[in-house]
């Protein structure tokens, strides 16, 4: 895999979709999807945790509010697992088909989450991410960065909106979620090539195009 977009490598794109609760990733991986399905390219629409029926179970016991004193290292070895079905069962089977992978969060996620959120030591977290990917990674991580106060707003009405009890995450404090986006925005400076930062208060729409602008170095032609 490669570390940034490349017009040249013969695999299919692995782009995976970033940010906080509630910044609006799910939409924008949605709308991608269409897009490149309209444009007869197809595309392997993913999620994490989840992707498997493994991995959705581990999904429910990790944000179901029921799931209580869950300490940090069982929460990202849970991830981990989840994420290891998705990658062997999913993204590899997908690109091997010639798919595109998009994927809503990835590896990112537990170190924003789980390190830099939940206070874990990064070189675990690091650790664990060598065991399971090998240093695989996207090959375009789209962040959607939001302040974390509007964020949180918007994850706790969509879940009271839907009524899926996935809000074990909305229930930590704001000083959480400043930390996961500080992480997140960490990783990026680190990581520009892969990693790149779009503005999650613009509208739908805007985000879309700017989304479009950047995926267009993996299409024919090199235009979206």
């Amino acid at each position: 895999m490669g570390s940034g977009p490349n017009p040249g490598f013969s695999m299919p794109p692995f782009v995976s979709f970033e940010g906080l609760d509630g910044c609006g990733k799910t939409t924008q991986v949605r709308l991608l999807a269409d897009y490149l399905t309209r444009r007869d390219i197809q595309v392997a629409l993913l999620r994490e945790p989840g992707g498997t029926p493994v991995g959705e179970a581990i999904r429910t016991l990790l944000l179901t509010s029921r799931s209580r004193g869950l300490s940090p290292l069982s929460e990202l070895l849970l991830y981990y697992a989840a994420r290891n079905q998705n990658l062997h069962h999913q993204i590899i089977p997908a690109q091997a088909e010639g798919k595109w992978v998009l994927c809503d969060r990835f590896a990112d996620a537990s170190a924003a989450y789980q390190g830099y959120g939940r206070g874990l030591d990064l070189s675990v977290v690091e650790a664990l991410d060598r065991m399971v990917n090998g240093g695989r990674k996207p090959d375009l991580t789209l962040l959607i960065d939001i302040e974390p106060s509007l964020s949180l707003a918007r994850a706790r009405e969509r879940n009271r909106r839907t009524g899926l009890d996935e809000g074990r995450f909305e229930a930590e404090s704001l000083d959480f979620f400043r930390r996961v986006r500080e992480g997140y925005l960490q990783i990026a400076a680190r990581e520009p090539s892969r990693v790149r930062v779009l503005n999650g208060s613009q509208t739908i729409e805007g985000l879309h195009r700017e989304i479009l602008g950047l995926i267009s170095t993996f299409l024919p032609g090199g235009q979206a």
